[in-house]
C-alpha cells in the first residue's frame, strides 16, 4: 500500500510536469523556461509555506504550559519516530481539526484547533498528532507544495497567453487549436492532477501515523468525529491552505455531490475502511 500511494504520488507529479511544459511549448514559451518558472515558485513554497499557512489559518504559538497534554503526546510520539519535536500552534476556531507544515522536520510546525482539544480524548488525539507527524516524516508539505506551485505556474502561463496572445512562431507543433486547448483544459487537468496528489498523501499519512502509534482504530475514532463536526461547523480559512488540514475545514461550505469529485481528501467513511482493515489485518 505504501509503495502504490509513493508511485502514484510520484507519476502525478511527473505527469504534470510534463503537462506544464506542453502547455508551455504550445503556448511558445520554451520547455526550459517553463520549469524555470516552476522553479521560482516551488523555491518560495518551499521556504514560505509555514508562514503563509500560518498566517492564513490565525495560528498562534503556544508553550507547554498552555498544552502541556499535547506537547507531552507530540514529544513522545516524535521519539518513537525518530523526528525532532516540532513546534506546536493553536487555532482558536470551534472545528475539530489540526494540520502540520514545515518544509523540513527541522522547521515543522503541528497545529491544533481549540474544538479538537474540546472532544477528542488522549488516545483520539494521539491517532490524530501522529497523522500529523507522518505528513512531516514523508514530506508531504513539500511535495504539496510543488505540486501547488506546478498547478499554478502552468494558471499563470496560460492567463499571460490569454492577455497577451501567444507566441506566433510558425514552428509552433501544437498551433492555433494546440494553444487554445493548452489554455482551457490545462489548468483545470493541472488541478484536478494537484487533488488526486493531496488524496494520495492523506491516505499514506493515515496509513504512517498509525503505525507509529500501532493503534489504527485511535485515528479511525478521531476521524469520525472529525467527519461529522467538519460536515456542519464552519471555519473560514484560505482554500489554498485547506488541503494541510486532516480534514476539509471548508466542508460545511461545499456540499455534497458533484463536487466531491473536486475535493483535496478522500472521503472520511473510506479513511475509516482502511485503517480497521489495517487494524485487523485485512489485506487487499
Amino acid at each position: 500500500m505504501a509503495a502504490m500511494n509513493n508511485v502514484k504520488t510520484a507519476g502525478l507529479l511527473a505527469f504534470l510536469t510534463i503537462l506544464l511544459v506542453l502547455v508551455a511549448q504550445s503556448l511558445g514559451v520554451s520547455a526550459g523556461g517553463a520549469l524555470v518558472f516552476a522553479a521560482i515558485f516551488n523555491l518560495g513554497a518551499y521556504f514560505f509555506s509555514d508562514k503563509l499557512a500560518l498566517m492564513a489559518t490565525g495560528a498562534k504559538p503556544v508553550t507547554e504550559a498552555e498544552l502541556p497534554e499535547v506537547y507531552s503526546i507530540v514529544r513522545r510520539l516524535a521519539m518513537k519516530a525518530n523526528m525532532p519535536m516540532p513546534r506546536i500552534y493553536l487555532i482558536d476556531s470551534p472545528q475539530p481539526n489540526a494540520f502540520a507544515t514545515g518544509r523540513s522536520p527541522k522547521h515543522a510546525v503541528v497545529a491544533v484547533t481549540t474544538g479538537i482539544l474540546r472532544i477528542m480524548d488522549n488516545e483520539e488525539l494521539e491517532g490524530v498528532l501522529a497523522h500529523e507527524l507522518a505528513h512531516i516524516r514523508n514530506r508531504d508539505i513539500l511535495i504539496s507544495s510543488i505540486a501547488a506551485m506546478l498547478a499554478a505556474a502552468l494558471t499563470i502561463l496560460a492567463r499571460m497567453a490569454f492577455w497577451f496572445g501567444g507566441s506566433r512562431d510558425r514552428d509552433n507543433p501544437f498551433g492555433a487549436v494546440g494553444a487554445l486547448l493548452a489554455l482551457i483544459v490545462g489548468p483545470i487537468a493541472a488541478m484536478f492532477i494537484r487533488f488526486a496528489i493531496s488524496r494520495a498523501r492523506e491516505y499514506e499519512a493515515d496509513r504512517s501515523g498509525a503505525q507509529i502509534t500501532g493503534q489504527p482504530l485511535r485515528l479511525a475514532s478521531a476521524l469520525a468525529k472529525i467527519g461529522q463536526a467538519t460536515a456542519r461547523i464552519p471555519m473560514e480559512v484560505n482554500p489554498a491552505v485547506s488541503q494541510l488540514f486532516i480534514d476539509n475545514p471548508l466542508k460545511a461550505f461545499r456540499g455534497g455531490g458533484i463536487l466531491n469529485l473536486l475535493s483535496t481528501h478522500p472521503p472520511i467513511e473510506d479513511r475509516i475502511r482502511r485503517l480497521q482493515e489495517m487494524a485487523y489485518g485485512v489485506t487487499r
